[in-house]
């Protein structure tokens, strides 16, 4: 009788923490990363970036453009990578605290540490800093321009990485966008 007794509270107890939990579960608010467009004047979505971003022309970033911040954006913060590289992921460009009532990037964007509207760069995996255009060993590659609405400023320094820069960004990105181009050697 007394193990039945033991069971019967140790089921109750089980139950109640589970219930708890399911309940804390719930009452997490859900946040919505909204969806902000951007494109380019230089190519279109899938479509090949010319020789001049890359390391056969000039090898300048392209222009790009996106929507007005939605409501609570303090920063913008872009990457730009390549998927289809033989090793892994190859990052071509990192740039952050890009100031919240900027709409675009101009072409060729200078290649220091800090810009003169205070945003930042960061170390590309040509191990330097801002952008290295497309340059793939053989076959076509996909870059993706990934653009982050970031609900904050970002405290870190010039020279972070793209991992370095994700797990800032971590639980504050209010909208997201891509703009996907294509080169070939």
């Amino acid at each position: 009788m007394y193990n039945n007794l033991l069971h019967f509270f140790l089921v109750i107890t089980l139950s109640w923490i589970c219930a708890k939990n399911q309940q804390k579960q719930e009452q997490k608010p859900t946040t919505e990363v909204q969806k902000i467009k951007i494109t380019s004047p230089a190519f279109s979505e899938g479509g090949m970036i010319p020789s001049k971003y890359t390391c056969d022309g000039q090898d300048i970033s392209p222009p790009l453009n996106w929507e007005k911040s939605p409501a609570g954006v303090k920063s913008f913060a872009l990457i730009c990578d390549d998927p289809d590289a033989p090793m892994g992921t190859w990052v071509h460009w990192v740039i952050f605290n890009i100031p919240a009532d900027t709409t675009s990037l101009p072409e060729n964007v200078p290649t220091i540490k800090v810009l003169k509207n205070g945003a930042k760069q960061g170390r590309n995996d040509f191990r330097k800093i801002g952008y290295g255009g497309p340059c793939p060993p053989g076959g076509t590659h996909r870059y993706f321009f990934k653009l982050y609405a970031l609900d904050t400023m970002l405290d870190l320094k010039s020279g972070i990485s793209k991992d370095e820069l994700l797990k800032a960004m971590e639980g504050h990105i209010v909208a997201r966008g891509e703009l996907m181009g294509k080169y070939r050697r």
